[in-house]
């Protein structure tokens, strides 16, 4: 595996050997994971049927995995990482804001990530006959956490490697964990719990914030820093498929099996269900739930990476990567010695993902409508003070829109609208809407033609 020593320069076009199906296999290797297990349990949960349940998860992915995909097309057509680009709605100084909070919330993702697997592959070890407690679950997460670690700091070239050849394999021990699990399912597909409009319109919006439309959108800050690796001579038409649909299939498929196995009415946990089901699979299932961290996290790390070189960090991007390792180790550490702490806290990363919609929203306007797909990229890079103000205001705008209708699982953040609105959660639509339209009203300044440019 080669080494990456690229930082947050422009990916030089020798340089970017990527192809679509290589970026399609990094994106399922990131959502084949257990916790789109439990994820796509919550429509049951929430009280809709499954066939609810499906169809929400199904519709709402179109939406955020389409929006996934324009935001690769921008690194696939500039090659440049996600938060440098936002340099240009939000200015060089500007743009330290949403990459501060990029850079805390993909180290805080890392901890989270891990720590959720690890009672998992525990009950898994238990029934190979490994029996172990508090020390099995710490050397379990250093073992994870190694070699996420050893995969980041080599960079994009080995991330690349790693699920371009583990992910197929991955898919195969899913696929027949899911014909095992679903033949041994007593589906129910129509039973609900919430029967009144206001209750089952109340469930479908928590469901298309969790794991519908919200899925797709909490990972735009990474798009593209992996598709400014694709080669130029790829498609426009390619790249977007490629990611959209390495979002779109391991989601949905994952969520609609946890959605399934919580229907049947047994464990509320269903990646727990999916284990007891397994005899001779134990093994298999093992190397699937301990893959599901480390291809998640090891993007985590690298644009954790990118986002701190981003906001003026002067360091070689190996050298943050391994800081921003450590940090996250320590972070597990506190989880794994207190598991009431670690629930409160991935309830909060959770619910302050509210910042990404409207972010997102002015990111795409500024570059589809007013500069018409077409960026100078040296701008970017040039040495400046530069921010500006009406593109944070244009956020602030959002995430006061977006945390009004927000019905998170921290009570701050369940906002007055939502609550007045039946504890519905439209946050995601009301945060990109007020930002996007901000950001266009003050930013967008019209010429002779009556067309509207950039101005800042």
């Amino acid at each position: 595996m080669a080494f990456d020593a690229h930082g947050i320069e422009p990916i030089p076009t020798e340089h970017r050997d990527s192809t679509p199906w290589e970026q399609f296999w990094i994106w399922s290797g990131a959502n084949i994971a257990p916790i789109n297990w439990v994820l796509g349990a919550l429509g049951v949960t929430l009280g809709l049927s499954l066939a609810e349940t499906l169809i929400v998860i199904a519709l709402g992915n179109l939406v955020g995995c389409a929006v996934f995909g324009l935001f690769n097309l921008i690194g696939h057509r500039t090659g440049v990482n996600q938060m440098v680009l936002g340099r240009a709605p939000f200015g060089r100084r500007g743009a330290i804001v949403p990459g501060v909070v990029q850079c805390l919330v993909s180290m805080g993702w890392v901890g989270v990530n891990t720590w959720v697997v690890l009672d998992l592959v525990l009950a898994v070890l238990r029934q190979l006959g490994v029996h172990g407690g508090t020390g099995m679950k710490y050397l379990i997460a250093a073992i994870i956490m190694v070699v996420q670690l050893g995969l980041a700091l080599y960079g994009f070239y080995a991330i690349r490697t790693f699920e371009k050849y583990t992910v197929p394999a991955t898919v195969l021990v899913m696929a027949i964990m899911t014909v095992l699990a679903l033949s041994q399912a007593d589906l129910n597909w129509t039973a609900a719990t919430a029967t009144e409009p206001a209750d089952k319109l109340t469930a479908v919006t928590q469901l298309l914030t969790a794991i519908g439309i919200g899925w797709g959108i909490t990972w735009l800050p990474y798009s593209a820093d992996y598709s400014r690796f694709v080669r130029p001579g790829a498609s426009a038409r390619s790249v977007f498929w490629s990611t959209s649909l390495g979002m779109y299939v391991p989601t949905v498929w994952l969520a609609a099996l946890g959605a399934c196995l919580a229907s049947t009415g047994g464990s509320t946990d269903p990646s727990a269900l999916v284990v007891s089901a397994f005899g001779a699979m134990a093994l298999p299932v093992l190397l699937l739930i301990m893959h599901g961290p480390v291809a998640t996290n090891i993007l985590n790390l690298y644009s954790c990476s990118l986002a701190a070189l981003s906001i003026g960090i002067k360091a070689a991007r190996w050298q943050v990567t391994l800081v921003a390792g450590i940090v996250a180790s320590a972070v597990l550490v506190v989880f794994v010695q207190a598991d009431d702490f670690a629930r409160a806290f991935d309830h909060w990363l959770v619910s302050i993902l509210v910042w990404i919609s409207p972010w997102a929203s002015i990111v795409l306007v500024d570059f589809f409508l007013l500069r018409k797909g077409k960026i100078v990229v040296s701008d970017l890079y040039e040495e400046s003070r530069t921010v500006n103000a009406r593109a944070l205001v244009s956020l602030g705008g959002g995430l006061v829109a977006g945390w009004a209708w927000q019905y998170g699982m921290v009570p701050l953040m369940q906002g007055p609208l939502a609550k007045a609105l039946g504890d519905t959660d439209f946050s995601w639509l009301s945060g990109a809407l007020m930002a996007g339209v901000l950001y266009y009203v003050l930013c967008g300044e019209r010429t002779p033609d009556g067309r509207r440019q950039p101005v800042t």
